[in-house]
């Protein structure tokens, strides 16, 4: 394991005024890659291969905003282990790194939130809080010295070997459209639902705290954005999340559009989700920044 960190770790230059290791290289590629295929896929659009770019961007995206967010980073809500397993193998194939990874960053940053060891601040500037910091691992580790709050995870053999496999099982499905449905199916299978999905979830970082609305007072930059909701799945009832990140639900309001939630309102209602976590009207009143104004008035 040691070996495999000092490896990828590995110095290879510096460009673009910073130092750059392997793992930078590495993840680089892989996002030039993602975005070379969405540009192809207007020159190779089929009915079918839309449908199928639909169909993964919802089942890989719930696999990161049910599974790595919501029940691996948060613990909102409980699932049985074969459920859990397959969420998260539906995650890896958002090309958003390993559970493991993705849910430490997230801790991370809840923990820092919007101070100098938040991994992705918008204090930095939206572009260091979109993708700049995905592609500066030595910063983004040296932050908090690694993964060291995902002790959970890392106990679990299925989760430690996700961890050093993830960008084979989206090799293996890239290759799987392409047999199935040629390039039509990879472009827009991989390329285009990729590269939305993967902005998608990073705007949260970035375009959620910066534009929307604060309904609760969370001592951040977190925002409401109601077109990020739509995106995300979810995800852009940004404040929402900070003012409550144990809860399951983060769109509160009936017109907070939240697909997440609604998957696993199903799952509770069918008895595969229990301990379903949310907040109270109390604990909303009491966080709210509309009550906080009118008592600093009084």
């Amino acid at each position: 394991m040691k070996l495999l960190v000092k490896i990828v770790m590995m110095p290879c230059g510096e460009y673009f005024g910073r130092k750059w290791n392997l793992l930078d290289i590495v993840t680089a590629a892989v996002f030039l890659t993602m975005h070379c295929l969405c540009v192809m896929a207007p020159f190779h659009f089929t009915w079918p291969a839309f449908w199928v770019a639909v169909a993964l961007y919802v089942v890989t995206g719930v696999g990161v905003t049910l599974s790595f967010h919501r029940h691996l980073a948060h613990r909102s809500f409980r699932i049985p282990k074969w459920l859990e397993y397959l969420f998260a193998y539906f995650g890896v194939l958002s090309v958003q790194g390993s559970p493991i990874e993705w849910v430490s960053s997230h801790r991370y940053h809840h923990q820092f939130t919007d101070t100098v060891k938040d991994v992705h601040s918008p204090l930095q500037g939206f572009w260091f809080s979109h993708m700049g910091w995905i592609l500066d691992s030595g910063s983004r580790f040296g932050k908090y010295g690694g993964l060291k709050n995902v002790e959970d995870l890392k106990r679990q053999a299925f989760y430690r070997f996700l961890h050093h496999t993830f960008l084979l099982h989206s090799f293996l499905l890239g290759t799987l459209l392409y047999v199935v449905g040629g390039l039509p199916f990879l472009t827009w299978g991989m390329g285009v639902r990729m590269v939305c999905l993967f902005h998608s979830t990073m705007l949260v970082n970035s375009a959620g705290h910066m534009w929307g609305q604060q309904v609760y007072h969370t001592g951040d930059t977190s925002r409401n954005n109601w077109w990020l909701g739509l995106l995300a799945l979810g995800e852009g009832w940004h404040n929402n999340h900070h003012a409550f990140d144990y809860s399951a639900r983060q769109g509160f309001e009936w017109w907070q559009i939240d697909v997440t939630w609604y998957v696993i309102r199903f799952l509770q209602a069918i008895g595969l989700a229990t301990d379903v976590k949310t907040p109270t009207e109390a604990q909303k009143r009491r966080k709210s920044l509309h009550n906080k104004v009118m008592a600093a008035e009084n």
